[in-house]
């Protein structure tokens, strides 16, 4: 099989059916038509469309950016050529019901094929995944005759749509919005107010968006208990379903970005003209309950998008450092001999082996955590209940340190190309510019590590992190009968023992009034359980390589001595480094708590 830019394949493989074994999906009852042969079937469908037709248009969607004409958006052609081809594989309705014409696949197999996607365009991609993002919300909460008029159209393909969260105000404090809606006496909604950073907010790329909006009933309560959420369509629909005259919704202007150009960034404007109609999703002041549902699934797939262009720029290099030839061995004299692969240089493989261990432990986590998407659906209630906790406290880890850690990988793939990295010639430096927003949007990677140490790690009594280091023992003690792995299994041990000691230790502190000073270290909490969850991941990789090895064909062999090695290397300079930020976390370093504004 010829190398892909988008995906090792051979390690997609091992992480869906050797490390999830995700053909045990096929016995609940809403995937039993699957089997893993059509898995395999609607990842290569996805991998083929998104080499042919997204990767082709990523570099002029970087160079074209959309623009206005007339009040309206302009984007380039190809973005609705290749979203047809999406649309007409069935990629829309991916997760949806048979019934719905749907693919009904599972969560963690349209994640998969997601990757292909986001690795080779993520301005285009951007698009369809929010759609889908809203279909999902308004198939849990929205009315029978919300899901007719506005999640169908949008699983058929014809409309798209958009998360209205932040406002200029406001930013990520939601409970400071100010969009109002006026209750009408037809059940309708009168909507007026402003809305930032929208992304695929204006666009003619479907029949309508459908743009799902939070704001306060008049009335309503301050803060967050105060926030409702309702559909705004971007054009009205008669109750037959075709379309009426535009709605209130006025583009204000685009954002223009550093990176991820090809989708569209709006500033909206909502009732100017007193006449944006606007429709209750769910019950009133429960909005943010319900857009979570969303924020979560974009959550995760922010996280495995930010890490795909962490992998292409990781793939990208590592085909570079084998093709490219400069200098010799230190203590090579003979200048008349010929030039090395880069590869061959010490400090470039150590470049790459450090990108492997970001990118790869960071997609098993994804693909992990998309897997308990899935394992929700289990019979068993107890499978359900701790699949729920363990998403729970895994989506901000796979959010935040799939973000940043991505991001340095492609800095690292710059590094390695040298002067030819930092040029538009070469992919490497738009993957670092596309990526560089994923730390920011869907909550900011620091407002992540409040949620996970302030809620998270915390929540019913610590129930959701008691089970994650379980689980990490577990494994521990399954590595420690591999003689080989015994000492990484003792590391990791020790690991969740520092863990489980840091966590109490801290919320001691918070119990006893000292919150703002226990938070302030949050950052290096983040790092503390992000680095012991991708450890635990990558141990677990390297017990089925070592396992594999002797019955592994040649190409087999390398693939496993390459996951050992990268586990070890893991083990060696990255797991260290929980012994700092435990300490910081459980002492409280006070130094930015205590910094003064004006000593800057």
């Amino acid at each position: 099989m010829p190398a892909s830019p988008l995906i090792d394949r051979r390690h997609l493989d091992f992480m869906l059916y050797e490390l999830l074994g995700i053909e045990q999906l096929t016995h609940y009852s809403r995937f039993a038509e699957h089997s893993r042969e059509t898995f395999d079937a609607a990842i290569a469908l996805a991998h083929q469309i998104a080499e042919s037709k997204f990767l082709s248009h990523n570099r002029k969607n970087d160079l074209h950016e959309p623009h206005m004409v007339d009040g309206k958006v302009v984007l380039i052609p190809e973005i609705g050529e290749s979203l047809q081809a999406f649309n007409e594989a069935g990629f829309a309705a991916a997760l949806a019901d048979y019934d719905d014409g749907g693919m009904q696949l599972p969560f963690v197999v349209s994640t998969a094929c997601d990757a292909m996607f986001a690795a080779a365009n993520p301005g285009t991609v951007a698009y369809p995944a929010l759609a889908r993002g809203v279909a999902n919300l308004l198939e849990v909460y929205g009315s029978d005759e919300q899901k007719r008029l506005y999640m169908k159209p949008i699983v058929e393909g014809r409309y798209y749509g958009t998360m209205c969260l932040s406002e200029p105000q406001a930013g990520s404090s939601l409970g400071d919005i100010k969009t109002q809606a006026e209750p009408q006496a037809d059940g309708s909604y009168r909507l007026s107010g402003a809305k930032m950073w929208i992304s695929a907010g204006d666009h003619e790329l479907g029949e309508n968006i459908v743009h799902l909006v939070l704001a306060k009933i008049v009335g309503a309560a301050a803060g967050v208990r105060g926030i409702s959420l309702f559909i705004v369509p971007h054009w009205r629909v008669h109750a037959d379903g075709s379309r009426a005259e535009r709605n209130d919704v006025r583009l204000a202007g685009l954002n223009h970005k550093m990176g991820q150009r090809g989708s569209v960034n709006t500033f909206l404007k909502f009732g100017e003209a007193g006449d944006c109609h606007a429709y209750l999703v769910g019950e009133p002041h429960h909005g943010l309950g319900y857009m979570f549902h969303m924020m979560n699934e974009e959550r995760i797939g922010v996280g495995i998008g930010a890490i795909q262009q962490g992998s292409a720029g990781y793939l990208y290099s590592l085909r570079y450092a084998r093709e490219r030839r400069q200098g010799r061995h230190p203590d090579q004299k003979d200048a008349s001999s010929p030039p090395l692969t880069l590869i061959e240089h010490a400090d470039v493989r150590r470049r790459l082996l450090q990108q492997k261990c970001w990118v790869e432990g960071a997609q098993a986590l994804g693909f992990y955590t998309a897997w308990l998407v899935d394992q929700s659906r289990d019979p068993d209630e107890i499978v359900r209940r701790d699949s729920e906790l363990l998403l729970e406290l895994l989506t901000p880890i796979l959010k935040s340190w799939g973000s940043d850690y991505s991001l340095k990988a492609n800095e690292l793939a710059i590094q390695i190309l040298g002067g030819y990295g930092y040029t538009r010639e070469y992919p490497v430096e738009q993957c670092y510019r596309d990526n560089r927003i994923n730390p920011i949007h869907e909550g900011t990677n620091g407002i992540q590590a409040l949620d996970l140490l302030g809620r998270k790690a915390m929540m019913q009594n610590g129930a959701a992190l008691k089970l994650l280091l379980q689980r990490i023992g577990a494994s521990c003690a399954d590595a420690a009968s591999v003689a080989e792995l015994r000492d990484l299994a003792a590391q990791l041990l020790a690991g969740v023992k520092l863990t489980g000691e840091t966590t109490a230790a801290i919320g001691q502190r918070m119990a006893a009034g000292e919150v703002r000073l226990a938070l302030a270290n949050a950052s290096h909490y983040m790092t503390l359980l992000g680095h012991l969850t991708i450890g635990w991941l990558w141990l677990q990789q390297a017990v089925i390589a070592q396992r594999s090895l002797p019955q592994a064909s040649a190409s087999d062999r390398y693939f496993y001595l390459g996951k050992l090695q990268a586990c070890r290397f893991f083990f060696a300079t990255e797991l260290p480094q929980i012994e700092l930020a435990a300490r910081l976390v459980r002492e409280a370093e006070p130094s930015a708590y205590a910094m003064q504004a004006e000593w800057f």
